[in-house]
């Protein structure tokens, strides 16, 4: 088992091969060890809800089931959410969207959610609930364009590339301790030293916007830049001038809205643990890939989303 993606799929191959066309390839990790040692919640037990009805790319029983499983372990109630009316998300604490799908238009990717889904989950945040909202390279960025920004969020909606903070691969991302590059939040500084966060990596995405009051987890160096088409993305993989700056953007970000609780990201392999086969040859990614934080940066984040860490 090969963990580089670039021994697998060459430097953009893999940002490229992780669309939507591929997604026979990419399962989850049956090997993956969910199980927490000391579960953070033994009396009461948050409520996650996964979204599983805007044809999500990741879903509770599908590439998102280590996520639900870890959860399980950690002491949640995980189910899938089929509905956003109102009444169904009050049956929630926590809501997890990940790479919702809309509908295809002249080659253009639609809005995944309709305004009135966009409307009842702004609302039932700012009521006091708790959104984690993934959305991952193009096109699904442009799926989740409208629902980002009731959050005053802009989403890059390309392929997020650093050659100079990257692990063999310009699309994979690391954001650790050394590069600076790690917010300062209580998700990255969990509850002791053991639960600090060093170094997260993300296994190619999109940028975002970062709004005011908003922390960024995960920022954008000034070497990143994003990538709009697959042209784009080999010229930068080569090391020819393309895309748009990204410096300062976010690949991951936390904050408060209303009463409730928001944290959205640009990568959705990160919160899984998944195997992806290209060419025959197999690679992990995630958090079954050895020398990151990411197992240990998923439970903070939903951690923060419980209100257990502030």
């Amino acid at each position: 088992m090969k963990n580089r993606s670039c021994s697998i799929a060459g430097a953009v191959g893999l940002a490229l091969c992780l669309g939507v066309a591929s997604a026979q390839q990419q399962v989850a990790d049956p090997d993956f060890p969910a199980q927490v040692a000391h579960p953070a919640f033994a009396n009461r037990h948050p409520r996650v809800g996964i979204d599983q009805a805007h044809k999500n790319f990741h879903t509770r029983q599908g590439r998102y089931k280590p996520f639900a499983a870890l959860l399980e372990s950690d002491g949640y109630v995980v189910s899938s959410v089929t509905s956003f009316q109102p009444k169904s998300l009050r049956q929630i604490d926590i809501l997890v969207i990940a790479n919702a799908l809309g509908e295809r238009k002249d080659g253009v990717m639609g809005s995944a959610f309709t305004p009135a889904e966009c409307d009842a989950v702004r609302d039932w945040v700012r009521d006091g609930g708790s959104l984690l909202l993934v959305a991952d390279h193009l096109p699904f960025g442009d799926a989740a364009a409208i629902l980002a920004q009731r959050f005053g969020i802009e989403m890059g909606r390309g392929w997020a590339m650093d050659s100079r903070n990257s692990d063999g691969n310009p699309t994979i991302l690391v954001f650790s301790a050394d590069n600076h590059l790690l917010g300062d939040h209580a998700i990255t500084r969990g509850r002791d030293a053991g639960e600090q966060i060093h170094r997260v990596v993300a296994f190619t995405g999109q940028s975002m916007s970062v709004p005011p009051g908003a922390t960024s987890l995960m920022t954008m160096s000034d070497s990143a830049r994003e990538a709009m088409t697959p042209e784009e993305a080999e010229k930068l993989a080569k090391g020819a001038p393309a895309g748009k700056t990204i410096a300062g953007h976010a690949q991951g970000l936390a904050m408060p809205f209303g009463s409730g609780r928001i944290a959205v990201f640009g990568e959705a392999a990160m919160f899984s643990a998944q195997v992806a086969t290209f060419d025959g040859q197999s690679m992990k990614m995630g958090m079954n890939v050895p020398g990151n934080d990411d197992r240990q940066f998923a439970l903070n984040v939903l951690h923060w989303l419980a209100r257990l860490i502030d």
